[in-house]
């Protein structure tokens, strides 16, 4: 019988911490065998399970990513760009699969990544479920087939705790659209408007981000012309999915090449 891969989850005590933990303990493909917080965090040096108000999982919260990773063989990782940069490096060294759920990087935080998945597989996405990755494709593929008669806007709502905007997953969306009409994204995105901003300009593509109470995430993709409109829309109501497709990333993993992958990937998309 094969072993199950050993998984560690960082950033343990946040929302999608905490989730991740339930996901990968309950699983019968892989184990839970660390979980790692920052330096002074009052959850280090409590087991895990008693930290989140349950039983024991036999697994101490740590601030030493290194001591954890050396018993794995995936990390996932839904923490901040600094710290998964930071993380990735040691992944690398310890040849494990990174799976990265963190939103917000600047293209300097992305570009450093690179050296890390000459090493070692990453997987690395805006958003970690089917269903979006299945938008992100149809997106595309409705942007291709439209002119720009057909003005595209991405709405995003999520709860007020998110401090990144536009979504991770927003973004990925508009990668996809600027990539089926044939133009870079950076070239055409309208990421905020405010007071006299003037007409909107033709083939741009906007983005509108809400945050409010508990909304775990809504993505719109609008596409508007004269006459008609097409909304391509996908809520999630339950953070779960995206802990499962980051566990279904993780073991997808194992055995891949060193390189840099996407949930497309994955999922074979």
């Amino acid at each position: 019988m094969t072993p199950k891969p050993g998984i560690v989850v960082t950033g343990a005590s946040g929302r999608m911490g905490q989730m991740l933990i339930r996901t990968v303990s309950e699983s019968d493909r892989a184990l839970l065998v660390g979980v790692v917080e920052r330096s002074g965090h009052d959850w280090i040096g409590r087991d895990v399970g008693q930290a989140m108000g349950g039983a024991d999982l036999g697994v101490t919260v740590t601030d030493d990513p290194l001591e954890a990773f050396a018993r794995a063989q995936a990390v996932i990782d839904f923490t901040a760009p600094a710290a998964t940069v930071e993380f990735a490096n040691l992944a690398a060294q310890a040849r494990l699969v990174h799976v990265i759920g963190t939103t917000g990087f600047t293209e300097d935080q992305i570009a450093s990544l690179e050296p890390a998945a000459r090493h070692a597989v990453i997987v690395r996405a805006g958003n970690m479920s089917l269903g979006v990755n299945l938008l992100t494709r149809l997106t595309e593929k409705v942007a291709a087939a439209l002119d720009t008669d057909f003005d595209i806007e991405i709405i995003e709502s999520h709860h007020r705790h998110k401090v990144d905007a536009p979504s991770g997953t927003a973004l990925m969306l508009g990668e996809a659209a600027a990539r089926g009409r044939g133009v870079a994204l950076s070239e055409v995105a309208d990421r905020g408007r405010d007071g006299i901003t003037g007409p909107r300009q033709e083939g741009h593509i906007g983005f509108a981000a809400i945050r409010g109470g508990d909304i775990v995430g809504e993505h719109d993709v609008l596409f508007a012309a004269p006459g008609e409109r097409i909304v391509l829309r996908h809520q999630a109501t339950d953070r779960a999915v995206f802990a499962r497709g980051a566990l279904t990333a993780a073991l997808w993993g194992q055995g891949q090449a060193p390189g840099a992958y996407d949930m497309m990937d994955v999922l074979g998309l």
